[in-house]
């Protein structure tokens, strides 16, 4: 089992986000940060392109590989892919509500089949040698959540699961869209705290509605994690305090304009190969929340940074609206 602090701080696996260009911009705000790949399903692992769905670098360590389905022995055949492609964790999604992932019987489905869940969870631990992990909702529609997540809990438990992710939020899944399922149904921070408190030898971290880091030391009090989800992708300077706050280190940079700068390289070789500055600037509209020139940042990646022949001076130029000393919430 991994170490308790490798699940401290993590920013939540989220679909048409956290990418590997997504992944980089974090990676250099913040050494320690766990990052996660979008949902990737089973069967696309084991069928598709799996370096343009998986492909990963290195430097984005520690990155953990999340899966959907719910076929044992397919999980466990793209749970030994992610595994020979370098990630250090393989964790299993039982909490998307999406219809997509309704129609496939997965995601938070699963909050009704503990004893599938736990099945693949096994046949996952015994493909791979990585952590296999789970991140889950406290029940769906009608569950009681203590009997649900107890239930799911001891299944995956007696699988081997290395740690759990608790989204405290029940997920409907009919009437509600995904968007709203990450927003209406109320948060109980307290059932994962009292879910860690009958599994002390369990790693559990918490996810869901977490916002400023102020917030972070609370939980933290209760469990062994957070987990990040909306506020490190619509805020990613929030990454530059999870090394300070929660680790005793320096931030890699020292503000986003440093960041900026580091990132160069790495979209300067994307541009190479023939990628768009686009897979990049369209992480970056949430950087210099309050800083005067902001808003004309934004304006400027949406107005030059989309085309195909946009490159890195359009990026230096949109840079160039923001102010590095002065601070004016109202102009942004």
């Amino acid at each position: 089992m991994q170490h308790y602090q490798s699940y401290r701080f993590s920013v939540a696996p989220m679909m048409d986000w956290t990418d590997r260009h997504c992944r980089v911009i974090h990676r250099l705000m913040s050494r320690r940060a766990r990052l996660y790949t979008e949902m990737v399903t089973a069967q696309a692992v084991i069928r598709g392109d799996r370096q343009r769905l998986i492909g990963f670098d290195a430097m984005e360590q520690p990155v953990a590989l999340q899966l959907g389905g719910n076929d044992p022995a397919l999980l466990a055949e793209a749970a030994k892919i992610g595994a020979d492609f370098g990630y250090d964790e393989i964790n299993l999604n039982c909490g998307c509500p999406s219809d997509r992932v309704q129609g496939g019987a997965f995601g938070a489905c699963l909050m009704r089949e503990p004893a599938l869940v736990g099945d693949c969870v096994a046949a996952m631990k015994a493909a791979v040698s990585v952590a296999v992990t789970v991140k889950c909702r406290i029940g769906v529609d009608d569950q009681d959540p203590e009997a649900a997540l107890d239930a799911l809990t001891a299944s995956v438990r007696a699988a081997g699961v290395d740690a759990l992710v608790v989204h405290a939020r029940k997920a409907w899944l009919q009437g509600l869209s995904p968007k709203e399922n990450r927003e209406i149904p109320p948060l109980d921070y307290e059932r994962a705290y009292r879910l860690k408190a009958a599994n002390p030898d369990l790693i559990v971290a918490i996810n869901g509605g977490i916002r400023a880091p102020t917030e972070w030391p609370a939980h933290l009090a209760h469990l062994d994690g957070v987990m990040i989800g909306r506020e490190a992708y619509q805020n990613p300077e929030v990454l530059l305090q999870v090394d300070p706050l929660l680790f005793g280190e320096a931030a890699p940079v020292d503000d986003a304009f440093a960041m900026l700068e580091a990132l160069e390289p790495h979209i300067a070789s994307h541009l190479e190969k023939g990628g768009r500055l686009h897979a990049f600037t369209r992480h970056l509209v949430g950087l210099f929340p309050g800083r005067r020139g902001a808003r004309q940042f934004r304006r400027h990646l949406a107005e030059h940074c989309v085309g195909s022949e946009a490159g890195l001076a359009d990026l230096r130029a949109a840079i160039a609206h923001v102010s590095r000393y002065e601070e004016a919430a109202a102009a942004a």
